[in-house]
């Protein structure tokens, strides 16, 4: 059996949608399963087993390009017996459709009746969790999802870590705090620099390194963070943000030892390496889309205004974050580390 998957356009979501892939391996053993998805996707899903081949889909957000869809369509006929759609979008379901795949799969949503021909009503009380709404698309309407849950694993090459720690200098002679401060819904999901920096201090100071992940617009936010340890402990952070591709922020991030990030991408890449992770929540909910992995702590305030699922705060104040000091974090890595609990941080007037 060939399924066509119509895959996310969020990092975070290409990552859980993993879970869907390992469904669709029990329920139809030695199926094969090719991902169409943006180019950006494609180091994500070379490490997924699951995944035969990413195809890569050119056409940015919200563009329609009919007739590009179409080309795309034709080039894919007679090839699959199943497409399922993780977008709940008109346009993701015109390729499928396009291609003549005989089963075509998704949630219902923008108008789309005559595109699929096995669509679902989703019960959000029933499916609360986003792996929850992915997986379900790989079985009958109203069946039973496996339990326990699988987990998003991503495979990692040592030979392409190993490149990608000599192409920046890096080694592995401390251990490695990596800190993920960026993310790209919005600055409602983004823990202050100065607080990334508190935890960064703490931890150079124990001896560890720190390595500052994310995209090229998050590379000021790494040097607002560096710029706040003193000379000595500036040093031993290195502000990787917009340096690394995809691929080389994955290698790289397998290396650390324990990973502090806002709920961002990074966060379920970190989950899916297993590595040690404290997840930072302010205008999101762990009750959606939780870091998948044994060992996790999540660190939030749960203010009466959070979660609200805005890209900014409604009031300006931004307090679910603002106020959640670095000491809940220091805390839960020393946990996850299996240590005992450090000395409280000074108390700044």
């Amino acid at each position: 059996m060939n399924i066509l998957i119509i895959g996310p356009s969020w990092v975070g979501d290409m990552v859980m949608a993993q879970t869907l892939f390992q469904c669709l391996r029990q329920r139809h053993p030695g199926c094969q399963i090719d991902v169409l998805a943006p180019e950006w996707s494609r180091p994500i899903l070379e490490r997924m087993p699951e995944v035969r081949a990413a195809l890569s889909f050119p056409f940015g957000h919200g563009v329609l390009d009919l007739a590009g869809r179409r080309r795309i369509g034709q080039s894919l006929a007679g090839q699959y017996d199943q497409a399922i759609l993780l977008p709940n979008s008109l346009k993701s379901a015109l390729v499928p459709f396009f291609a003549g795949i005989p089963t075509r799969t998704g949630w219902r949503g923008e108008m789309r009746y005559v595109l699929l021909n096995d669509i679902r009503t989703l019960d959000k009380a029933r499916y609360p969790l986003m792996i929850e709404r992915f997986m379900a698309l790989a079985f009958a309407p109203g069946a039973a999802l496996p339990q326990p849950y699988p987990r998003p694993q991503l495979a990692i090459d040592p030979a392409s870590r190993s490149a990608a720690l000599a192409k920046f200098g890096l080694e592995l002679d401390r251990p490695v705090l990596a800190l993920c401060p960026g993310a790209e819904f919005g600055e409602a999901k983004r823990w202050p620099a100065s607080h990334y920096a508190a935890v960064a201090d703490a931890k150079i100071r124990a001896g560890w390194q720190v390595w500052l992940f994310g995209s090229k617009n998050d590379h000021p936010v790494g040097e607002a963070i560096r710029d706040e340890l003193i000379p000595g402990l500036k040093e031993e952070a290195v502000n990787l943000a917009g340096a690394t591709s995809l691929a080389e922020a994955i290698d790289l991030l397998s290396c650390a030892d324990a990973v502090v990030s806002n709920d961002s991408g990074l966060m379920h890449v970190a989950a899916a390496l297993n590595r040690p992770l404290v997840a930072v929540y302010g205008s999101t909910s762990p009750q959606f889309t939780p870091p998948l992995a044994e060992q996790v702590e999540i660190v939030r305030l749960g203010l009466e205004c959070s979660p609200c699922f805005e890209r900014t705060c409604r009031f300006g104040h931004y307090n679910c974050l603002r106020d959640l000091s670095p000491q809940p974090v220091l805390d839960a890595l020393q946990r996850l580390a299996g240590e005992p609990l450090a000395d409280p941080l000074p108390q700044v007037d």
